[in-house]
């Protein structure tokens, strides 16, 4: 572990060091931190921790900078959280240069100081850029295209014609470029439709463990700069998004749909087909997008309506047997005033 001053960390980000100077060696939770380590409050729930913490500093907003005896101030604790973890956090591996158990094409290129790790399969005519970790059980197929610095972690698989930007993160056993769902019912029983396009991805994307892009029938299925894909979801073929996306577990897009820039989906997003979702949109866990959902809103439900509205749905859900026996009565009771029979 390499230990850091608290002055360090403060001028190398920008932060305001309050209290005396000291050494520290990692970050940790409130409860969990020693007098050696980090701690951070971003969210004020948890501001009664201060007093009991015993870290030898915290990050905190500039009202609770009096709370604790050494304060990293910041204007956004969990964003600098992140960039001091950062300056603790431990590489993946410890594997450089190039493995003679991989097997690597005579048409790849290589770019300069690309880590290979045993077991990697490049095809033929791959372009690996300068900086490119590939871990053990990667498949790099014919025509595939890797940007500069970009990590590719164990039994990650890139298809055929897939590109992938600079500075991308692909968790194990992500698959990008595998055929998309594309069949078709006929007389003779099921047609398969041949997926000949390929997945492109932006820079600076991550896509999560055992998440799935499936190659386009024809051009590309697009994921724009920046954008974050969790573990366990599903693009499918022909799919557009955007950039700065959080794509969150579980999520599953459907063929041929299109989404603009920095949009959230929430776990368990299903999205149908051919649609259209615009910017800034927000869609909460586990609904179901049946319709095109315009710029700048936030939805939730199967289907989809206005995150309000959707909310002030669950809160009366639990009472509707109530409710419906109520009405009933009513029904009853107006009935009766108006000298009818009730209805069986």
């Amino acid at each position: 572990m390499v230990a850091r001053k608290l002055s360090e960390i403060a001028a190398q980000l920008g932060l305001i060091l309050q209290g005396d100077d000291a050494e520290v060696i990692g970050v940790n939770t409130l409860e969990g931190a020693g007098p050696d380590e980090v701690s951070f409050l971003a969210n004020p729930k948890y501001a009664d921790q201060l007093a009991a913490t015993r870290a030898g500093a915290v990050i905190v907003s500039p009202e609770h900078a009096g709370d604790v005896r050494r304060a990293l101030i910041s204007e956004n604790p969990y964003q600098d959280f992140g960039r001091v973890l950062e300056l603790f956090a431990a590489p993946q591996g410890s594997f450089s240069g190039i493995s003679p158990l991989a097997f690597i094409h005579p048409d790849a290129e290589l770019g300069d100081e690309v880590t290979v790790y045993p077991f990697v399969y490049i095809g033929p005519h791959a372009k690996v850029g300068s900086g490119v970790k590939l871990f053990p059980g990667v498949y790099v197929g014919e025509n595939v295209r890797i940007g500069k610095g970009t990590t590719v972690y164990p039994n990650a698989v890139l298809m055929a014609g897939t590109h992938v930007g600079e500075g991308c993160i692909l968790h194990p056993g992500s698959v990008l470029g595998a055929d998309g769902f594309g069949f078709a019912r006929t007389p003779a029983g099921i047609q398969k439709i041949p997926q000949v396009g390929k997945v492109t991805i932006g820079n600076a994307v991550e896509v999560g463990a055992n998440a799935a892009i499936d190659r386009a029938v024809l051009d590309a299925t697009r994921i724009g700069d920046g954008t974050k894909i969790d573990n366990l979801a599903q693009i499918g073929h022909n799919v557009q998004i955007g950039r700065n996306g959080f794509i969150v577990s579980q999520v599953g897009i459907s063929g041929s749909t299109t989404v603009g820039d920095n949009c959230t989906f929430a776990g368990q997003v299903g999205i149908a087909g051919h649609l259209h979702i615009g910017d800034n949109v927000t869609i909460g866990p586990q609904s179901g997008v049946a319709k095109d959902i315009p710029s700048d809103v936030v939805v939730g439900g199967t289907p989809t309506v206005d995150q309000r509205t959707y909310m002030r749905t669950l809160a009366l859900m639990p009472r509707f047997p109530e409710l419906f026996k109520r009405l009933s009565k009513l029904e009853k009771e107006l009935e009766e005033l108006k000298g009818g029979k009730p209805d069986a």
